[in-house]
């Protein structure tokens, strides 16, 4: 039949709209369910990235991925301007003070000065604090924002990355555990 068109059925495209807000609703709640601290880093199981970056105290020492390999370590990402990074302190004092684990610092976009008076003021937990002024290494690290930290193995590689602060429940019902299983210890 010339010049007929078959007219599409319009149930369907009133129907669209409805599909599209229910997928667009089941996706978002799936978002909002989800614990922001666990954000999955693309570095769990590969080597941490490398660098050679001064120490916060002084700029004549230098602190490298090397220096921490050999050993299970705990970096942590802190910063003076960062409250979160404040209300962890007093954990990884104590987490330094039990000896399981030698913890280091990436003072990440911070002025020198200031976290020398912070370590001075509030104790420093760190057996070095690597000083990172413009941010880059916290980059090739994934850092999306201070407190951060990761678990390394002795081998150098990546095990564990929690976002946040470190609280004494998260060392002693993660942290901890997995410090002794990478050193094939038990507690």
């Amino acid at each position: 039949m010339p010049g007929y068109r078959h007219k599409p059925d319009m149930k369907l495209w009133h129907a669209l709209p409805a599909v599209v807000f229910v997928a667009l609703v089941s996706f978002l709640a799936d978002g909002l369910s989800r614990d922001p601290r666990l954000v999955p880093s693309p570095l769990i199981g590969k080597p941490a990235p490398d660098f050679a970056l001064q120490t916060v105290n002084s700029p004549d020492a230098m602190l490298s991925l090397a220096d921490l390999k050999g050993q299970v370590s705990l970096l942590n990402v802190w910063a003076t301007w960062c409250f979160a990074c404040r209300a962890e302190h007093d954990a990884l004092l104590a987490i330094a003070e039990t000896k399981e684990v030698r913890v280091y610092g990436l003072n990440w976009k911070d002025e020198r000065q200031a976290a020398q008076q912070w370590l001075r003021q509030l104790g420093d937990p760190y057996a070095a604090s690597a000083y990172d002024p413009d941010g880059k290494t916290g980059i090739d690290f994934g850092v999306y924002g201070a407190p951060e930290t990761f678990v390394l193995a002795p081998d150098g590689t990546v095990a564990y990355k929690h976002v946040g602060v470190v609280t004494a429940e998260l060392w002693r019902d993660t942290l901890l555990p997995l410090i002794h299983q990478l050193n094939g210890t038990s507690g």
